[in-house]
């Protein structure tokens, strides 16, 4: 099969999130499955030149957008063994940050349209345009609205996955005919509670809506997860399934991290003691063999960041130690900065996002904390779980897919859980963790449970490739 792969962002030539890790390792996964996959995104200014050096310019488009004629080159090179394009125009992609700017609903839109004119150019018909988040979520809507009379486009499928539903692309309702130039026929299509929806978009014009994960497949049609798309969901709920990401098991291989005081596998585990050293004299804390929670997260309310810091005084008056790295609200900064002051001895708070410092947490950590309010797959736990930090997870997501809790008596499972989003219920998980610990016949089992998990694309690659073959009989 011909897959071509829609994204707003994949490694390794820029990635923000979890988006961009999914659109590097998915790719190459199904070209392991023998599929001709290919990725396109937008040429961002903030792609590093040790890859733009390798690229080579195809051509160029004129791209109707709306009363607006855009230009858009594309550029191509290869990455471990998978083609990549990338669409070009300076006035849309080369700025300062990749999201976030006033006329993102008109950025994108050209983007996802440009990918559909610059076909031809590339000499690539795919059979299934697979699509991510709401970056991309108007390519399924321009597909029939302009280029279904096309008979090289009259029967290419469209798949969309919901990353986050969070983030919806929700603009003023103006923009579906002004800027988007969504014709008459298709404007419903786009307009969702008086605005123009992108995601909504997306979720309406695929022939099928995947997930991340097969619990958030069933969250989202509850209003607490939905964000506002509940209704749309509901009606569309016969074409969404939900498929667990992976994590690539190369990058992320302890035998192999670079960013280790002390390389190790699950059969020489007790080499992760030297990382434990390594990680609390790095961070000032004492040598001491006592449990040691590591956090690597965004400082948000979704990760549960509020749970932390409601009972954050009774976890430090535990006998533990505790290592928080990451950036985000600056309340959550700034109030885990003046606990870490006052707890010297226990806590390391480093406001920051280091690739090298999150290796060390991850191979030195005894455990990993993760509560999300919501967690769509969530990639740190997996990452987590393959270094032998046992996770302490709410029972949400792709958290509860990928984190059986634990059972001392079968020794089976592979971390800690909790169900509701309430902060005791998180400190009665922490106290199992802590406790199990000091259980060392307990405690090296699910270390052993953890370790042993296939983490790997392998599984969902293959599951993707059966959903493009039912959309394609």
């Amino acid at each position: 099969m011909k897959i071509l792969f829609v994204t707003g962002e994949a490694g390794p030539f820029l990635r923000t999130g979890g988006l961009g890790d999914v659109s590097q390792a998915l790719p190459l996964a199904l070209n392991k499955e023998k599929q001709d996959v290919r990725v396109i995104m937008p040429l961002y200014s903030a792609i590093k030149d040790v890859y733009r050096q390798t690229m080579v310019f195809l051509g160029s488009k004129v791209v109707a957008l709306g009363w607006r004629q855009q230009y858009a080159g594309v550029f191509t090179c290869e990455y471990e063994g998978v083609k990549y394009y990338f669409i070009d125009n300076e006035y849309y992609f080369k700025r300062f940050g990749v999201y976030g700017h006033y006329d993102d609903g008109e950025r994108f839109a050209f983007f996802s349209k440009a990918v559909l004119e610059v076909l031809p150019l590339i000499d690539f018909f795919p059979d299934v345009i697979h699509c991510n988040d709401w970056q991309t979520g108007l390519l399924p809507v321009y597909l029939d609205a302009f280029f279904r009379a096309d008979e090289r486009l009259a029967n290419v499928k469209t798949v969309m996955t919901i990353h986050n539903i969070e983030f919806q692309g929700a603009m003023d309702k103006s923009c579906i005919s002004d800027v988007f130039g969504i014709p008459a026929s298709h404007y419903s299509m786009v307009e969702y509670a008086n605005n123009a929806n992108m995601l909504k978009a997306g979720i309406e014009g695929a022939n099928a809506v995947t997930t991340v994960s097969k619990t958030y497949a069933e969250e989202i049609l509850n209003p607490y997860y939905a964000y506002g798309l509940e209704d749309i969901l509901k009606k569309r709920s016969y074409k969404i399934r939900g498929i667990v990401n992976g994590i690539d098991v190369d990058l992320y291989n302890p035998q192999k991290d670079v960013g280790l005081f002390a390389k190790f596998s699950a059969k020489t585990v007790a080499k992760k003691a030297a990382n434990k050293k390594g990680l609390q004299e790095m961070v000032n804390l004492p040598v001491a063999d006592k449990p040691l929670i590591g956090m690597v997260t965004r400082l948000t309310n979704q990760k549960g960041l509020d749970l932390v810091m409601e009972v954050i005084n009774d976890i430090l008056n535990m006998d533990i130690q505790m290592v928080v790295l990451g950036t985000g609200d600056w309340k959550y900064e700034t109030a885990l900065t003046e606990v870490a002051k006052r707890y010297q001895s226990k806590l390391a708070v480093i406001i920051n996002f280091s690739q090298d410092i999150a290796s060390k947490i991850y191979g030195g950590s005894d455990m990993f904390l993760m509560p999300s309010k919501f967690e769509p797959c969530g990639l740190s736990q997996l990452i987590a779980m393959r270094y032998g930090s046992v996770p302490i997870v709410r029972e949400t997501g792709g958290l509860k897919d990928t984190v059986p809790a634990f059972n001392p008596v079968e020794k089976t499972g592979r971390g800690f859980t909790f169900k509701t989003y309430n902060a005791y219920d998180m400190l009665d998980a922490i106290r199992r963790a802590v406790g199990t610990y000091y259980q060392k016949d307990e405690w090296s089992a699910v270390v052993n449970n953890a370790m042993s998990g296939d983490y790997s694309w392998k599984t969902s690659a293959k599951e993707y490739v059966e959903l493009y073959k039912e959309l394609l009989k």
